[in-house]
This record gives C-alpha cells, sequence and structure tokens, in this order.
C-alpha cells in the first residue's frame, strides 16, 4: 500500500508506540493521520509536538464504542491497531482488560470492514510464546505457557485472539493485515506500565534521586529490548508491503541481561553507584527465564527489516528524553 497522500487511523495513537508510527507515517508522506485514543493510559501532551503538522488529527474515541470507531475510519486507507492493556494494568483490571484486548479488536475489525479499510497492522507481542525455550524462538514455535504468571497468560492469549481475528477478516472479508510480535518496546515517550521495561524507568528515577538501582534476584534475568523506533519503522514497512495474513518477530535477536541492562543506564548517566539485588514475589513479572532467542529471519526476507537503534543508543536517547520531561516538569 502507498503511504503518500492516504489516510491511517492508529488505535492507541497518542502511545509510546502510536506517536513513533505517526513521526514515521509523516515523514513519509501520509496525507492525513488520525490518532484514535482514550486517553486512559495516556495524555494528549504525548503527542503536543506533532499536533502542529495540518494532517494531525487528534481523536477522543474508545474501541469498545463502535460508532466512534466507524467514524475515525471512514475514508481510511489502513489502519494501525496499537491500542491495548498491557499486562501490568491487565493483572490490575482483567475485566476491562480483556474486553479492550478481545472485543475492541474485534471491534476494530468490523469497523474496517464497514468502512471499507483495505490494511491492518496488528500490533501483537512476543509474550504469545511464553517462557523462552532453548533455541532460537520463530514464528512457528510452539508456545510455552506452564510456567507463565496468570497475568501474563491472559495478556498472551489475548495476542493470540487478535492476530486470529485479523486472519479471519481476511478470510471471510479480504481484509488485508499482518501482526508485528514486539519484544521489549522501550524509548522516548516511555510510559510505567510495560512490566520487562518498567525496569528502565524505575532505576532512572532511583539514580536521579542518588539511590542504588535495584535489580531483581541475582539480575541474570534476560529480555530483548528494542527502540520504539525501530518499532515504528517495523509498522510502516508492514503497511506498504505487500504481503498478508503472516505474523513476524519485530526483535533484536539479542539477550540482555537484567544487570547489563542497569550497567548500560549507569554509564549513560554517568553514575559509579552500585546495584541492589532484591526478591519481590508478588510483583507481575512477564518472564523469568536465563535463555531469549527471536529469530528476526522471517521479516528481514519479507520486510527487509532489521533493528538499528543499538541499546545504548536507545538508552541515551530515552535518558536525554526523560531529562527533558523532568526539566520541563521543574
Amino acid at each position: 500500500m502507498k503511504i503518500a497522500g492516504n489516510k491511517f487511523v492508529i488505535t492507541g495513537g497518542v502511545s509510546l508506540i502510536g506517536s513513533h508510527i505517526t513521526e514515521q507515517l509523516l515523514d513519509a508522506g501520509a496525507g492525513q493521520v488520525l490518532l484514535f485514543d482514550n486517553y486512559s493510559l495516556s495524555a494528549p501532551e504525548a503527542v503536543k509536538a506533532l499536533k502542529a503538522d495540518p494532517r494531525i488529527k487528534v481523536v477522543r474515541g474508545d474501541i469498545l464504542r463502535m460508532h466512534e470507531l466507524y467514524d475515525a475510519c471512514e475514508g481510511a486507507s489502513g489502519l494501525f491497531s496499537v491500542a491495548a492493556f498491557l499486562t501490568l494494568p491487565l493483572a490490575r483490571n482483567p475485566g476491562l482488560g480483556l474486553s479492550v484486548n478481545v472485543q475492541g479488536q474485534a471491534n476494530v475489525m468490523e469497523a474496517c470492514r464497514y468502512q471499507g479499510v483495505k490494511r491492518v497492522i496488528f500490533s501483537s507481542s512476543t509474550a504469545i510464546y511464553g517462557e523462552p525455550v532453548a533455541g532460537v524462538m520463530a514464528e512457528d514455535t510452539a508456545f510455552n505457557w506452564a510456567a507463565f504468571q496468570p497475568a501474563a497468560a491472559l495478556y498472551s492469549a489475548s495476542k493470540i485472539i487478535g492476530e486470529n481475528l485479523c486472519r479471519l477478516y481476511h478470510q471471510k472479508y479480504g481484509i488485508q493485515s499482518v501482526a508485528l510480535r514486539y519484544s521489549t518496546v522501550y524509548g522516548e515517550r516511555q510510559h510505567y506500565r510495560g512490566v520487562n521495561a518498567l525496569y528502565i524507568l524505575e532505576n532512572y528515577d532511583r539514580i536521579k534521586r542518588g539511590e542504588r538501582p535495584v535489580i531483581p534476584d541475582d539480575g541474570e534475568e534476560v529480555h530483548d529490548y528494542i527502540h520504539v523506533a525501530d518499532v515504528a519503522r517495523a509498522n510502516v514497512m508492514a503497511m506498504a508491503a505487500d504481503i498478508s495474513g503472516v505474523s513476524l518477530n519485530v526483535a533484536t535477536g539479542t539477550a540482555t541481561s537484567l544487570n547489563d541492562l542497569v550497567r548500560t543506564l549507569l554509564k549513560v548517566m554517568g553514575s559509579d553507584l552500585q546495584p541492589e539485588y532484591s526478591s519481590t514475589p508478588t510483583h507481575v513479572r512477564a518472564s523469568v527465564g536465563k535463555h531469549m532467542a527471536f529469530s528476526r529471519e522471517a521479516i528481514g526476507e519479507a520486510l527487509g527489516w532489521e533493528p538499528q537503534v543499538s541499546l545504548e543508543a536507545g538508552i541515551q536517547r530515552l535518558v536525554r528524553w526523560c531529562e527533558g520531561r523532568d526539566a520541563a516538569m521543574n
């Protein structure tokens, strides 16, 4: 699909990922970008700079309200389905979280069918694989949920349902779709709701206060941290591509331990504080494995995508944004 000149809708548009997709759509010449968001987990200030562009339209709406989705999708060529509850807020309000992630996604697909939207890019997650297994996890790797915490399993299940709603609407109505399975996303405009990325912000705040960063257990738990700019670029490339009905990992393919993550954060912030280790069994955690390897072969072949932002460069960008945020609040 051509990006230049067309209208695109982003549900959850006033968000970390949604705002970065917006930037890249504007750079690619999109005619209009409608940011559809109910502000329950975000605020319009997050896209204040973007709103200066006349091609941006911000609409307050909820994916649980069909008539608002119908209006937003009118005249749109494509939709980026970003709006969803993450694991942490879903754990706090499972009823609403499941309604948003499941019924909300069904509403999105129905609105696209009704308004003739041709293509949907669905924000999925590598969390659907469950606890990491030995070897490289590709898109056909079997799910491993036995050791997952309940909230993490519910979140993963909702993403599998979302992916298959996209496939069903492709089969029945010809709506093209691609599901992108993100690993741990972080970056500028970071929020405090991502279970794994939360370690970055919480420890940034502690270091700024002169307190030692805290690392769970022995710090050997690993995650695949991917900068939001790389995620946004994958979304725009998927929208422009001529593929449909597939799921693709969006990951760096590099596992980073919490020890290495905090060391990088301390280095970027110029701090010599020493981490402290703590175990809190009641904390919601999506994964505690010490091995993680996601394949990015499929997305490379399908889209020609590969990550461009290294962990240290991404942390530098996030720290600069946090410092600017903090200065603006003082």
